[in-house]
């Protein structure tokens, strides 16, 4: 060994002319196998340089600009149509992305713009040229040391990065804004130029992975996994707008104007209303174990009920979520796997000597490093139990944090539920007023943008959890059942049996007795007999509870850290106490944007102005009168007819109306305190109030 330490240059010393600050990025293990192992295919280690036909910064100089000119042009045709003559008077307004206050639209194309910027921050920050409209460097190395004795901040140098990061989180929203405001107008022209630009990115993107799978950023193949969500969301943007456009062609633009969400909130009104019981809807006091499992289970997966839908911002946030997990989990599978398996095709018999010395490989009995062929083995077989170990803890993980965004939907829809009932105390520990504030818009904007960075979080956090779990499982009883061998957790069980069986007998006993003598059953309740002998038993057994205390204080700690680490990504559940569970920022959050989403979406508040707007029907011109008559009969009154089927919907509107007032909790705040007084409907008093 030499003297640094390093195993690899034992016999050859490096030579004076070679810098040892050169770049050896492919040569970080010194032991390298000359022969061609299994996982040479499937993770390349030299890749070589690939230049696309389409250059990234000639893709964004050339898309940027006309993304810039589309979103105007259509702001003046938008002007144009809704102003006519103003059209020149004042600075003509941005189109929007999407209304995400509005509960019907277009939800998948909503959810494909945001997962297409949830996809470009991963590669804004693992890039390390994030803004792709500045020229790549020639050297990382020679652009480095010629911009720190310039003075000038080259693109390599880490502060210059930073600050071109920042300007990437900025960049990217303005060049995907125009790809999804094409659908605000609402006409063929938008429709053409959302065709055209989706399919300009989505095919520049598609032409650029097919030339280039592999980049040697982190690994070959994670610019390509990276990738998969965007392209995604590129072809349902580029078969979305042809739709839209051919439909808008056949039918023309519709000279009504459009109102988003006029359908749901009429479908959700007539559902309420509609008091239709389930024939044979008998409860069951008593089920099955089955049933129960399946019950269990089907609460993680969220049912569609109708008449209710979720809003668009939680479909949006939940698509987010997702997109973060599968980024986060592609980052760490291809950060750690590989490495691990290099290690492992590199491992030889003088590293497996130091393992040895150190006891982390058991010895055979070998004296010489050139018997030790069953240590080798050993060693590589524990290599592969860690890669198995972090494989296994990663796919629970990810399994995991879906079912908990999963089961978040399900109390999404509960608590919105309740709040349009105006059940506010079934959702929050105290009474709150469901009105707008300055706090909650700005928890209502940040609100999926929380539920990525929760996700993401909380998957690395379960990642760390479950794989520590999993390796003391596997090298505690898993390998030493495999080898033969002793394992220090049963050398603990075998010599610490008494103490455990101590306790377990302690705790058995305490139950039987608190069953047989210290509880008296009556006909109706329950009453404490045999006092003196409960007091007797619990001084003699203090000593013994302490322990069995001490072992229930490690099980909290256990399952308090496993229940945060599982339920982090949620944000409808605290993980504080009820009393200050406002600490809690994720959860403060969710509070806040319910709020929102109560107080400016409430179903019945937009029925009932929908019904508001609703223009009424001519009614029909009543039938001539015949002068033929005699007077007398023209005098008669005639028989009124039976109410028709327009009476019927008149008196039905007026039925929805007055239940929608009298059941709105949005509107309690907003009414007169002169109509909570029976005086002021006529009605008389005897005693007059004090």
């Amino acid at each position: 060994m030499a003297p640094n330490g390093s195993v690899g240059f034992r016999d050859s010393p490096p030579e004076p002319g070679i810098f040892l600050d050169e770049d050896l990025g492919s040569d970080w293990y010194i032991y390298e196998s000359t022969e061609s192992t299994p996982h040479d295919d499937l993770f390349p280690d030299a890749i070589p340089e690939c230049r696309p036909t389409l250059s990234p910064q000639l893709y964004h100089a050339v898309m940027a600009p006309i993304s810039l000119a589309v979103i105007l042009a259509l702001s003046f045709l938008v002007k144009r149509r809704r102003l006519h003559l103003s059209c020149w008077n004042g600075v003509p307004g941005l189109l929007s992305p999407g209304n995400l206050l509005e509960q019907d639209g277009h939800r998948a194309v909503a959810a494909a713009g945001f997962a297409l910027l949830c996809s470009e921050l991963g590669r804004i920050l693992t890039d390390p040229r994030p803004l792709p409209l500045l020229p790549p460097a020639e050297g990382t190395s020679m652009g480095t040391s010629m911009g720190t004795s310039m003075g000038t901040p080259a693109m390599g140098t880490p502060a210059a990065r930073e600050f071109w990061k920042v300007l990437a989180l900025l960049y990217f929203p303005a060049l995907y804004s125009p790809l999804l405001a094409c659908a605000a107008p609402r006409h063929r022209l938008g429709y053409a130029a959302g065709t055209l630009l989706a399919w300009g990115h989505c095919g520049a993107q598609a032409w650029r992975r097919a030339q280039c799978p592999l980049e040697p950023q982190i690994h070959g193949l994670y610019s390509l996994l990276s990738h998969v969500p965007a392209l995604l969301s590129l072809s349902l943007l580029s078969l979305w707008y042809p739709a839209l456009l051919l439909r808008s062609l056949r039918s023309g633009d519709s000279p009504e104007p459009w109102i988003s969400g006029k359908s749901y909130y009429r479908k959700y009104l007539k559902a309420l209303l509609s008091k239709r019981g389930r024939k044979g809807s008998s409860v069951k006091i008593d089920e099955s174990l089955s049933s129960r499992i399946r019950s269990y289970l089907l609460s993680y997966v969220y049912i569609p009920e109708e008449g209710f839908r979720i809003p668009l911002k939680l479909v949006v946030s939940v698509t987010v979520a997702f997109i973060a997990v599968y980024q986060v989990a592609v980052l760490l599978l291809v950060a750690v796997v590989p490495t691990l398996r290099i290690v492992r095709a590199g491992m030889t018999k003088d590293v497996v000597v130091l393992l040895v010395q150190f006891g982390l490989v058991p010895s055979q009995g070998a004296a010489a490093p050139g018997d030790m062929e069953q240590e080798l083995r050993t060693a590589r077989h524990f290599l592969w139990a860690l890669e198995v170990c972090y494989i296994c803890s990663l796919v629970l993980c990810c399994l995991l944090t879906c079912a908990m965004l999963l089961r978040s939907l399900g109390m999404h829809r509960s608590n919105l539920r309740a709040l349009y009932q105006g059940a506010v105390l079934d959702v929050f520990s105290k009474a709150h007023i469901l009105r707008p504030s300055r706090e909650s818009l700005v928890c209502w904007m940040a609100f999926s943008s929380f539920q990525a960075a929760f996700a993401c979080l909380g998957l690395l956090i379960q990642q760390v959890i479950f794989f520590l779990c999993f390796v003391a499982f596997t090298f505690l009883v898993v390998i030493p059942l495999q080898l033969g061998t002793s394992s220090p957790l049963f050398g603990i069980i075998r010599n610490m049996w008494p103490f455990w069986l101590t306790l377990v007998v302690a705790v058995l006993m305490q139950h039987l007795l608190a069953h047989f003598q210290f509880l008296e059953q009556h006909s109706l309740q329950k009453e404490i007999t045999n006092r003196r002998a409960l007091s007797i038993v619990t001084f003699l057994l203090f000593p013994t509870n302490v322990l069995v205390g001490a072992m229930a204080a490690v099980w909290r700690v256990v399952i308090s850290g496993l229940y945060n680490a599982v339920h982090f990504c949620r944000l409808d559940v605290s993980l504080l106490h009820r009393g200050v569970e406002t600490f809690d920022p994720g959860y403060r959050t969710y509070c806040h944007y319910l709020r929102v989403e109560v107080s400016q979406c409430h179903p019945l508040l937009k029925a009932f102005c929908f019904l508001l707007l609703q223009p009424g029907r001519p009614e029909p011109p009543a039938p001539p009168r015949d002068t033929q008559l005699e007077e007398g009969l023209q005098l008669m009154h005639p028989k009124r007819p039976a109410p028709g089927r327009a009476r019927s919907r008149r008196i039905r509107a007026r039925w929805w109306v007055a239940y929608t007032l009298l059941h709105n909790p949005s509107l309690t705040a907003s009414r007169k305190t002169a109509l909570a007084d029976p005086a002021a409907n006529g009605a008389q008093l005897g005693v007059p109030r004090p």
